[in-house]
């Protein structure tokens, strides 16, 4: 249905614990699918805080720069992702995010090829949350947030809270009506934690409060380090209880501006799975149907997390060229020319490309003198077979012993010994002085 960015700010305000909240609250309707992807560039929270460390730090979105390099982006995106579930039937699912700040670099030409698919995907059947952090909403990053249908900002209620993220709103506003869909997409999450109510935030920063979560540090601490996520009691609690409601204020949102952004959404509502191909079969505006392959299935060859098992694999496709033209939004969908990846050159010589032989071609197209656009892979959705399972917890390592063990002549007090080193006549120099004092340097046997 959507494709909802969270963003966070200073004073940790509780991006990712809402982005979690919302994820296992999300209402689905039979047949659908969300996913919460961790791109925040200073790294993930999800594998070390609600998973325990159960999930190998193996799968996730660092892996995601090297497959987008070979055009395989697509295909293993798949291979990627996590079971939330509690029934642990793969509706809820999670992109783990990067374990390193210093990995966020090699994405930097990986942020809109991703964008693009999670809207492609969108449209197959999967609501997906992007979890951007504190730091996400700018940057080379900031295309998820400006290609979002809702940029949730989670702010608390307090006066430290709400100053710090005044600049904040304003930038990130500006951003959004500039290169994205306008200002009408920014919302509010308020951790109630101040003494200022929803409607007094709201006057204050002319936006909208899609919900009110409560302060409650037990529950969120669930979210935030581990915890039972099937129990009764945080099922029904407040902060709970109250996700859902900013989920549905949410879609209604997504709705509204959906309506007003689309006029004829009613005529195009028939085909869900079409897009618009500008320059696509059949001519510049033609409607091409979206290329669908069957995921594919088969246990992930990552040891020692358990995989859910699953058939055979297929043989993987090559990626098919893309129906969709210079972008999936047609021409320009936020009012620009659509722009080129920085670092390659505008003319009409041809330059290698990430693992391409061919030297006429690029990882994302030949260069025929336009600046070049990416061209979104063959989206490949189906069963989700190949998930991570949860490891079970594994055991602690044993500690290192107090002292080395040796093994040598045991003296007076009981003490193993250390054996001087052997020095030779050769390692004298020519005034027959050592190197080194022999005296000074020991060698436990």
């Amino acid at each position: 249905m959507a494709v909802i960015a969270v963003v966070g700010g200073p004073g940790a305000p509780g991006a990712t614990t809402t982005a979690l909240a919302l994820l296992l609250a999300w209402p689905l309707q039979p047949g659908r699918r969300i996913l919460l992807v961790e791109a925040d560039p200073d790294g993930g929270a999800v594998l070390a805080g609600a998973l325990e460390g159960r999930v190998e730090a193996v799968y996730g979105l660092r892996n995601l720069a090297v497959a987008d390099r070979r055009g395989l982006l697509a295909q293993t995106i798949w291979e990627q992702l996590i079971d939330l579930s509690p029934e642990g039937d793969a509706e809820r699912l999670l992109l783990p995010g990067l374990t390193d700040p210093a990995q966020a670099p090699g994405l930097a030409y990986t942020w809109e090829p991703l964008a693009e698919l999670l809207h492609g995907i969108e449209q197959q059947g999967y609501d997906v949350i992007v979890d951007l952090g504190r730091s996400g909403a700018t940057g080379a990053s900031a295309v998820l947030a400006r290609r979002a249908d809702v940029v949730a900002v989670t702010v608390r209620s307090t006066l430290r809270g709400l100053s710090a993220a005044r600049p904040r709103l304003a930038a990130l506003g500006e951003d959004l009506a500039a290169g994205g869909t306008g200002t009408d997409a920014l919302g509010l999450l308020l951790i109630a934690e101040g003494p200022y109510s929803g409607a007094e935030v709201s006057r204050e920063f002319g936006l909208p409060v899609l919900g009110e979560l409560p302060h409650a540090t037990r529950t969120a601490r669930v979210l935030s380090d581990g915890g039972d996520t099937t129990d009764r009691r945080f099922i029904r609690s407040e902060l709970m209880r109250t996700a859902r409601s900013a989920a549905d204020e949410v879609q209604l949102l997504v709705r509204r501006r959906r309506q007003r952004l689309a006029p004829n959404a009613a005529a195009t509502a028939a085909a869900p799975a079409r897009l618009t191909a500008a320059g696509g079969p059949g001519g510049p505006g033609a409607v091409a149907p979206l290329l669908v392959a069957p995921m594919p299935a088969g246990p992930v060859p990552v040891t020692p997390v358990t995989v859910a098992p699953g058939p055979v694999a297929p043989a993987p496709q090559a990626p098919a060229p893309s129906p969709y033209g210079p972008s999936a939004y047609g021409q320009s969908a936020y009012g620009e020319e659509p722009q080129s990846r920085p670092g390659y050159p505008q003319s009409g010589y041809p330059q290698p490309g990430y693992g391409h032989p061919d030297p006429g071609q690029s990882a994302h197209g030949p260069y025929d003198g336009e600046p070049p656009s990416y061209v979104p892979p063959v989206i490949t959705t189906g069963p989700v077979a190949p998930l991570a399972g949860l490891a079970p917890q594994p055991a602690a390592p044993a500690p290192f012993p107090a002292h080395v063990q040796a093994t040598g002549p045991v003296g007076e007090d009981g003490q193993y010994q250390l054996q001087q080193p052997t020095v030779t006549d050769r390692q004298a120099d020519g005034d027959g002085h050592y190197p080194y004092n022999p005296g000074e340097v020991l060698r436990a046997r």
